[in-house]
């Protein structure tokens, strides 16, 4: 299977490289399943359902969110009616919508997409490791499911890696968003999950994490409120990772990061045709 997942859409521009570029992206390299972090696609904080079905219409099968699911309101109400649309599992009970869902490709393969939150520098979370297990309790790779993605939307590296390793072998794929910088680790752990400690964002580079420089400078400089920060609005860069998983056992045997448009040095996968 060729799975895709594009980090965080950061405003106007990330959409924007997203709905011009996924479409040929996906056909050009055939992939089975896509997956998108929307959860700064409006404005830069939160996601609306107008957007979301943009995104679902551009090309994703899924959409994955972090901290700033809730900053648009209205996203406490669709959620319930959008199966595409996840939080992070590990928020408290009672919260609206569901962070793991199983979803079906065109051919009919079977994917389990688990969305995460990290605890180290974040808001008080429940526990993701024990969240994510319980996603895993009836779902076993190349068994019941063909694919395993898990977007850990998280601060520290470090907690990043160690679930990587904690489900190194029982899933396709864990990778990291949240900081909106792609790192350089791709790779495939000892036992077959691929991993990735960010996949980036879908935004403009020129700029602090996809806003305007002069919010996030004055905040800096002086220590004093800059208001709401801006989305930049020049050419994004679509970033994210691919990966091509074994059709039996669903572990990862091919990873590659993906670079489109913008300011960074772009990377395409060297996957066969």
């Amino acid at each position: 299977m060729r799975i895709l997942f594009l980090g965080d859409v950061v405003g106007a521009s990330g959409r924007e490289a997203v709905d011009r570029e996924l479409p040929d992206i996906r056909a050009r390299y055939g992939f089975d399943f896509v997956v998108i972090n929307g959860e700064n696609a409006a404005g830069g904080f939160g996601i609306t359902e107008k957007i979301c079905d943009g995104l679902l219409a551009a090309g994703a099968d899924v959409v994955t969110t972090g901290n700033h699911v809730w900053d648009q309101r209205e996203a406490m109400v669709f959620i319930e009616r959008q199966d595409a649309l996840l939080r992070p599992v590990n928020f408290p009970p009672g919260a609206p919508g569901r962070g793991a869902g199983l979803y079906e490709t065109a051919s009919g393969a079977r994917v389990l997409v688990i969305n995460a939150m990290g605890r180290v520098f974040m808001d008080a979370m429940e526990d993701p490791f024990a969240a994510v297990d319980r996603s895993l309790a009836e779902c076993r790779l190349g068994e019941t499911v063909d694919a395993i993605l898990v977007d850990f939307h998280a601060e520290a590296t470090s907690e990043k890696m160690a679930l990587g390793h904690y489900l190194d072998g029982r899933v396709s794929l864990v990778v990291g968003t949240h900081t909106h910088v792609p790192t350089a680790d791709d790779q495939i752990l000892p036992e077959g999950t691929a991993y990735m400690s960010d996949a980036g964002m879908c935004g403009d580079y020129d700029s602090v994490l996809g806003f305007e420089k002069s919010g996030p400078l004055q905040r800096f400089l002086t220590k004093l409120p800059a208001g709401r920060f801006v989305p930049a609005g020049g050419e994004a860069t679509v970033s994210g990772i691919a990966v091509i998983t074994d059709d039996k056992t669903g572990l990862a045997s091919q990873i590659s990061p993906l670079r489109i448009g913008g300011r960074l040095r772009p990377v395409l996968p060297d996957f066969p045709d």
